[in-house]
C-alpha cells in the first residue's frame, strides 16, 4: 500500500510523487511563448520591480558567475547579464525544454549571449560542481518544485562560500490584503489564462501552487536547514511576494 510519502500536491490536488514533474511540466510547456506577457498583465508590471530588487539585493557584480535557477524565458538573466558583463557568466537552468527554448531566442533577439549559458537541469540535483557560483537566484520556481528541501542543500552545494542564494517567490501577504488576493488569484488570474494564453487550467494550478508553497517563516526555516546562514526576508507588496536570502559562509 502506499504510505503519505508517496505523495505530494499539486496545487490543490494530491498526486503521486513521480508524477508531479511531468504535470508541472506540461503546464510550463503550454504557458511557455506566452509566459512574459500573462506576467506584465497579472502583476501590472510590478514583477520587473521585484526582480530588480532581488538583483539588487544580491550586490551582483562584473565578474561574477551567477546561477539563474529554473530561468525561464531570461528575464532575470538577461538583467543579471548586464550587470555580471563580458568578464562574468550567467547560467540560466531551467527544468523545462520549451521554457528553456524561449529564453534562448528572447536573449538572442535582445543581442545577449556571450556571456550566457543555458543549461537544462533539475533544481534537486544541479550538475554543477561544488563551491562555484557566487550568486544564485530563484524566481518564481521553487514553489514547483517537488522536494524543496533537496532542492536547497542542492544550491547550497554549488554555491561558493561567501556567496548568497536569492530566492524570490509569492508568499502569504498581510491579513488585511488575503480575502482580495485570494478573489484576484482565483477568478482573475484563470480567467487571464483562458483569455490570453488559452489555457485557464495551467493558470489555476499556478494560483493553487502559491498557497501550497512554504510562508516566509518556514521558507527562512528550511533554508536554514539546508546551510545556509543570515537568512533573512524582505515582504515585497504587502507580502503577497517576499525575497529570501541566505548565505554559504
Amino acid at each position: 500500500m502506499s504510505g503519505p510519502e508517496d505523495t505530494t500536491h499539486f496545487g490543490f490536488r494530491e498526486v503521486p510523487t513521480g508524477a508531479k514533474r511531468g504535470l508541472v511540466a506540461d503546464v510550463f510547456r503550454s504557458v511557455a511563448t506566452r509566459y512574459d506577457l500573462m506576467n506584465d498583465l497579472m502583476s501590472l508590471g510590478i514583477h520587473r520591480f521585484w526582480k530588480q530588487f532581488a538583483i539588487g539585493a544580491g550586490a551582483i557584480r562584473r565578474g561574477h558567475r551567477v546561477l539563474d535557477l529554473a530561468g525561464g524565458t531570461g528575464d532575470l538573466a538577461a538583467r543579471i547579464a548586464e550587470r555580471v558583463g563580458p568578464q562574468g557568466q550567467v547560467v540560466l537552468a531551467d527544468i523545462n525544454d520549451a521554457m528553456l527554448e524561449v529564453g534562448r531566442a528572447r536573449l538572442a533577439d535582445r543581442g545577449i549571449a556571450g556571456n550566457v549559458e543555458f543549461v537544462r537541469a533539475d533544481a534537486e540535483c544541479l550538475p554543477f560542481p561544488s563551491d562555484y557560483f557566487d550568486r544564485i537566484t530563484i524566481a518564481f520556481g521553487l514553489r514547483n518544485v517537488t522536494h524543496i528541501d533537496r532542492a536547497l542543500r542542492s544550491m547550497y552545494r554549488v554555491l561558493k562560500p561567501g556567496g548568497c542564494a536569492l530566492v524570490l517567490e509569492f508568499s502569504r501577504p498581510r491579513e488585511a490584503l488575503r480575502a482580495l488576493y485570494d478573489a484576484y488569484s482565483f477568478n482573475v488570474l484563470p480567467f487571464l489564462g483562458r483569455i490570453v494564453a488559452g489555457d485557464e487550467g495551467s493558470y489555476r494550478y499556478l494560483a493553487e501552487s502559491i498557497r501550497r508553497h512554504p510562508d516566509q517563516e518556514r521558507l527562512r526555516g528550511m533554508m536554514a536547514e539546508a546551510g545556509f546562514e543570515r537568512v533573512r526576508y524582505h515582504n515585497l507588496s504587502g507580502g503577497i511576494v517576499a525575497l529570501h536570502k541566505g548565505y554559504k559562509l
